[in-house]
């Protein structure tokens, strides 16, 4: 294990965030199914981390109900699955970054998954790859500026940043840097767990 990501998991701990550190994706897929029971709603923020490691069909083929805007055709399930999710008993995402001070650092467009990653579940998972690690905070928003482009290009998006390639603080009706949040330390309500694979994962 990096010294980064041992200082990481260290000040998550601090945090009163559980933090668990698996040297390959298929370990940490194992772990995140023993960990939830086949009778769980599981609710999924949009995450390409995620959907990469196939976890949503994994979890809807053994049996849980599974709520993932992700997987629905029109903007009305969409939505009603974002509802669900927020409600649901276990909650699965990434995050954009994660400092070595143990900070969650978020940027979304709609605000479901980062709402829901703080308040509604009963319990949250993090996945997250070391490149999403950072040294701090302003590091942490340099590195979710700089690959933000990446989804819009995926989604199609007419935005400067689908365009040129980097950030520059639009105000395109397509934007999806709308709402950020941090989290120093675990919420008061929520059960959390970071999980850290020592693989490059998601944008």
């Amino acid at each position: 294990m990096e010294d980064r990501v041992k200082k990481t998991m260290e000040s998550l701990l601090k945090n009163k965030i559980s933090a668990s550190y698996f040297e390959n994706s298929n370990e940490a897929i194992n772990h995140l199914l023993n960990e939830i029971e086949n009778s769980a709603t599981v609710g999924i923020g949009g995450s390409m981390t995620i959907m990469s490691l196939e976890i949503p069909q994994k979890l809807i083929n053994r049996g849980n109900n599974v709520a993932f805007h992700w997987l629905e055709n029109s903007a009305e399930k969409m939505d009603e699955a974002r509802n669900l999710a927020s409600k649901s008993d276990v909650y699965l995402t990434s995050t954009n970054a994660l400092t070595e001070k143990g900070q969650l650092v978020n940027i979304d467009g709609v605000g479901n998954r980062v709402s829901a990653m703080i308040y509604g579940p009963k319990k949250v998972y993090i996945i997250c790859g070391i490149n999403k690690i950072t040294s701090d905070f302003d590091s942490a928003v340099e590195r979710i500026k700089s690959n933000t482009y990446k989804n819009a290009r995926r989604l199609k998006l007419n935005t400067p940043c689908a365009i040129n390639g980097k950030c520059i603080d639009c105000y395109s009706p397509e934007r999806m840097c709308n709402v950020m949040t941090v989290i120093d330390k675990k919420p008061s309500k929520t059960q959390m767990e970071v999980i850290i694979i020592n693989e490059e994962l998601g944008y």
